[in-house]
Parts: C-alpha cells; structure tokens; sequence
C-alpha cells in the first residue's frame, strides 16, 4: 500500500462501536494495532475479522503510557491514533490517501463531529472541536498523563489542518454519558491530587455554573436543543464533581496527617 502510516487504537469493550472505525480504515491502511485492555465483550472477535489488523492485549496503565505502549507496536512510523469511538469520513479518507507522508516534522490537525446518541452536536465544548492525531512518532509522542493525554510537539513540528472529520460517536445516551463524566472527573481530581492543585472555593461554587454559563450561553449550545443543554449540565457536573473529590481527598489527607 502506498501510504505508510499506521492506525493505532486503544480499547476496551468497544464492540457497539469498533466497526465503524475499522470499516472506514480499510482502504486506507495495511496496519491498524488494536491495543486491547481487558474487554469482555466482543470487541476482541471483531478485531480478528479484519486482515489489516494485529490484535494485542496488555494492561491499563492510564491513557498516556498505554497509548505510548500501542504506538510501539505499529508497524509505520507515521502514527494515525484514533479511539474506538471514532470513525474517518469520506473527504477525510480522501486526504489521507492523498498525502505523501514525506515531511516527519509535520504533524495533521483533524476536526471532529461529535455525536449525542444520532445528534451530531454543533455547538457548545463539542462544536468546534478539533486535535492533532495524525503523527511521525520519530518526532512527536504522548506524554505519560493518566487522564487527559496530550502530544508533546517539539517546537520544529508544524501543524497542518485536514480537511474533512472525525466522527466521534461519544455516547450512545445519557446513561452512558453520566458513566462516562464520572469516570473522568474521579480520574481528573486523583491527576489533580498528584500535582499539588488545590480545590479553593471558586472552583467548588463558581466554576461549575461559569462552564454552564460559558458552553450553554456563550458558546451557544443552546442551539443544539435538549441535547445541547445535556451536553453543558454534564460538563458543569463533570467541573463540579472533580473538585468536590479533589476537596474531599484533600480533606482526608489533611485529617491524616493530623492537621
């Protein structure tokens, strides 16, 4: 295949949705790492399907050393990283068959359609959302972050918008979703503990409803309907609940140290 770049996916009982994401990668590349951390569903026999896939299974060792982990393991330099909730659309397909991968210190910008079960969300945190994922590893590389994972681009990286989108099937509902902003702020306020960040009275009582305010109001979620007030009220919970835990272990600490 001409294009020598990899797809690289961390994941773990991902299989309502892994099909998406191998299906629009198949003309794309001859390598796509499964990186899988314990699924007991059937994302491991959906993986097995596809011929351009290498499944491997390891631990979680948080977001950024796992991902460290699976980049290693694929077999071009230029890394494509992806989760298992995302899928590539057509005119992004067409860009990426279009690159020469010749220049190893440009790194690609790629926006994202984020979707709320069917409703793609065009405002508000979701709307303008777009990251670096499309990499040369030689150059560029994620840092060890537990949550919140980012790319350390040297200063001689460029970065270059693609056109096109990611589309980012982020929850299915709002089940789901609750899950999903409990797990991440619990995450977040243990990163938070670990540097020395405290949770003071404004991030308890005002940060909440100012990322209400600011993703809802100013940011215009509100255009987004029912979805989009879901959307702001979970991030405001999500700001809200992982200063409540990063104040309550601070509590804690402070009770076990005898102060």
């Amino acid at each position: 295949m001409r294009n020598g770049f990899s797809i690289v996916v961390v994941c773990k009982n991902e299989a309502a949705v892994l099909t998406h994401l191998l299906d629009s990668a198949q003309a794309l590349t001859d390598d796509v790492v499964v990186y899988d951390n314990g699924s007991t569903d059937a994302t491991i026999a959906i993986a097995k399907k596809y011929k351009n896939v290498q499944l491997h299974q390891g631990e979680w060792e948080g977001f950024g050393k796992t991902k460290q982990r699976a980049t290693a393991l694929a077999k071009h330099d230029w890394i494509l990283s992806l989760d298992a909730d995302e899928a590539l659309d057509a005119v992004l397909q067409q860009e990426l068959k279009a690159l020469a991968f010749d220049k190893p210190r440009v790194a690609y910008n790629l926006r994202f359609k984020n979707f709320l079960g069917a409703k793609h969300i065009r405002w508000g945190e979701w709307g303008f959302d777009t990251h670096v994922r499309l990499f040369h590893r030689a150059h560029v590389g994620w840092n060890d972050a537990r949550i919140h994972e980012q790319l350390l681009l040297p200063a001689d990286v460029k970065t270059i918008n693609l056109k096109g989108h990611v589309l980012h099937r982020t929850v299915k509902d709002t089940v789901a979703y609750s899950h999903k902003v409990m797990y991440y702020a619990l995450l977040s306020a243990e990163k938070y503990q670990a540097l020395g960040r405290q949770a003071t009275f404004i991030k308890r009582y005002i940060a909440p409803s100012f990322t209400f305010l600011k993703f809802y109001i100013f940011m215009l979620g509100f255009l987004d309907g029912w979805q989009g007030l879901v959307c702001a009220r979970m991030t405001a919970h999500y700001t809200f609940l992982k200063y409540a835990r990063l104040h309550e272990m601070q509590q804690a600490k402070k009770e076990a140290d005898g102060l």
